[in-house]
This record gives C-alpha cells, sequence and structure tokens, in this order.
C-alpha cells in the first residue's frame, strides 16, 4: 500500500461534486478521489490489525500462552467479576469458547470461578494473584507493540488518530446494531479489537 503526504484538501478536476485530496507521493502531487482514500485508510487499519494480532500471537506464545487467553486477562482486569457469559458477549464469541479458554487459565492458577453472591447457580471470574506477574509482563509487551506502533507520530497526531478510530468505530457499531447480521455459527477467534 503506498505513503501518502497530504498537501491540500482540494477537488479533482473541475467537479464540485467529485471532492478529492491533493497527496503527494515520492514528491509527486496528485489528486485521490475521497472514495479510494476512505478505501485506503480501511485497508490500512486492517493490515494494522491482522499484523497487530500476527505480533501478540508471536508474544503470546513465547510465555506459552495464546492472545485469546491474554484477551481474557485484559479484560478481568479491566472488569474483575464478570460471568462468562458477559466476558463472551464483550470477546463476540461463543460461551463455549470463553468457557474452554478460562478453563485453561484456572488449570494454570490465572483465574478462578468465585460464586455469584446473589445467584448460586453464577459463577464470577476474577485474577488471582499469580496472575499479577504475568499482567505486568503483558503490559510490558502491550506498551512495546504501542511503542513501535506509535513512533514517529506526534502527540498531536496521535490524538487525532485516536479520536478518529474511535469516530469510526463509534459508526461501525451503530451499523451493527441498526441491521445485525444473521447467525452463522459459533466463532472459534477473538475479536481483535480486545488486545
Amino acid at each position: 500500500m503506498p505513503l501518502y503526504r497530504f498537501a491540500a484538501a482540494d477537488a479533482v478536476g473541475k467537479s464540485p461534486h467529485f471532492p478529492g485530496f491533493k497527496l503527494i507521493h515520492d514528491s509527486v502531487p496528485y489528486y485521490m478521489p475521497m472514495m479510494t482514500l476512505q478505501r485506503d485508510i480501511i485497508g490500512a487499519i486492517v493490515t494494522l490489525a491482522r499484523l497487530v494480532r500476527t505480533e501478540a500471537d508471536k508474544r503470546a506464545r513465547a510465555h506459552g500462552m495464546t492472545r485469546a487467553q491474554w484477551t481474557i486477562l485484559l479484560n478481568l482486569e479491566r472488569q474483575p467479576g464478570l460471568l462468562q457469559k458477559e466476558l463472551a458477549e464483550l470477546l463476540e464469541v461463543e460461551p463455549i469458547t470463553v468457557a474452554r479458554l478460562v478453563d485453561r487459565l484456572e488449570a494454570r492458577g490465572m483465574v478462578e470461578r468465585r460464586g455469584d453472591p446473589t445467584d448460586r447457580r453464577c459463577w464470577r471470574l476474577h485474577l488471582t494473584d499469580e496472575s499479577r506477574p504475568l499482567m505486568s509482563e503483558i503490559g510490558a509487551q502491550l506498551g512495546d507493540l504501542a511503542q513501535i506502533i506509535t513512533s514517529g507520530l506526534s502527540n498531536e497526531t496521535l490524538e487525532i488518530v485516536a479520536s478518529s478510530l474511535s469516530s469510526m468505530r463509534d459508526a461501525i457499531a451503530a451499523e451493527a446494531r441498526r441491521s445485525p447480521a444473521p447467525a452463522d455459527g459459533a466463532a472459534e477467534t477473538v475479536a481483535c479489537g480486545q488486545l
């Protein structure tokens, strides 16, 4: 995917109905239609997400774990006491997928199930004291990834990127709520946006 530098907002050709941006690539200015730019942004987001997942998978495997397990631990650190069903909804996977992952984490002594004081049928998920060193390491790994991804970007640029990505996320989430996808079976992977 080519790297572009914005020179100035402008119109492509002479038509006011065909907005675009003046871009500079390899020191050659040219105009890009807005639709192409929007698709390039989506492509960059998808590619970045895939690369981050791949790198996170590699780092998790170095600790004998999976990215999905790291994601569960991070969610329980943020929201202690979640039900497995609530965690499955957050991760956009089937409850049985979360149950299997939690079983493995519980066997390693990282997570414990505690009875819900108001409903004896429910189990709340909590991190154990044994998970604390690992959580520090996961935090360090995520910090390192964030540093790699954002190196060379000014604070002002990072604020614009963060705000823009939040707006894009909110827009697609609103669209998903308006027109939910039909059920197509159990998902076995953890949503990438959670790590």
